[in-house]
C-alpha cells in the first residue's frame, strides 16, 4: 500500500524525529525524576516524594523539550507558562497514584511509572504548544 508524502499515517506522525526526541527526553526525564522518588521515598511519605520529583521534572522537562525536541529559544515567558501543563497531569497523576496505591493495591514503587505512561501524549501536545508559541 503506497502512502502519500502529503497525507501521513498516523504511525508516519507518531515516529517522527521530533516525538522521537520528546520521547528520549521524556525517558532522561521519567529516569531522573523516578530516582529522586525512590530517593525521597526513603524518607517522606509518597505523597510528598512524588511532589517533590515532580516539580524537580518540571525544570529538567523544560530545558529539555525547548532545546533538544523543540529547537526553540528559553525564554522566561515561556518557563512561567510551562507548568501550567504539568498542573494539570500532576492532578490527574496524583489522583491515579492515590486510587492505584491505596484502592488497588499496586506498588507505590511502580504506581509513577504507570502514571507517567499513560500521559504521555497530552503532555507531548501540551509542551509543543506551549513551546512553539510566541
Amino acid at each position: 500500500m503506497k502512502v502519500e508524502k502529503d497525507h501521513p499515517t498516523l504511525l508516519t506522525k507518531l515516529l517522527n524525529k521530533q516525538f522521537l526526541k520528546f520521547v528520549i527526553s521524556g525517558g532522561i526525564n521519567t529516569l531522573f525524576t523516578y530516582l529522586v522518588y525512590l530517593l525521597l521515598l526513603q524518607v517522606l511519605s509518597y505523597s510528598m516524594s512524588y511532589t517533590i520529583s515532580y516539580i524537580s521534572g518540571i525544570f529538567l522537562s523544560y530545558y529539555l523539550n525547548t532545546i533538544f525536541v523543540f529547537k526553540e529559544k528559553v525564554t522566561f515567558r515561556k518557563f512561567l507558562k510551562f507548568p501550567v501543563v504539568y498542573l494539570v497531569q500532576y492532578l490527574i497523576n496524583l489522583l491515579m497514584l492515590f486510587v492505584l496505591v491505596e484502592y488497588l493495591n499496586l506498588s507505590k514503587q511502580i504506581v509513577p511509572l504507570i502514571v507517567i505512561v499513560v500521559t504521555i501524549p497530552i503532555t507531548y501536545t501540551l509542551s509543543k504548544l506551549i513551546i512553539k508559541s510566541k
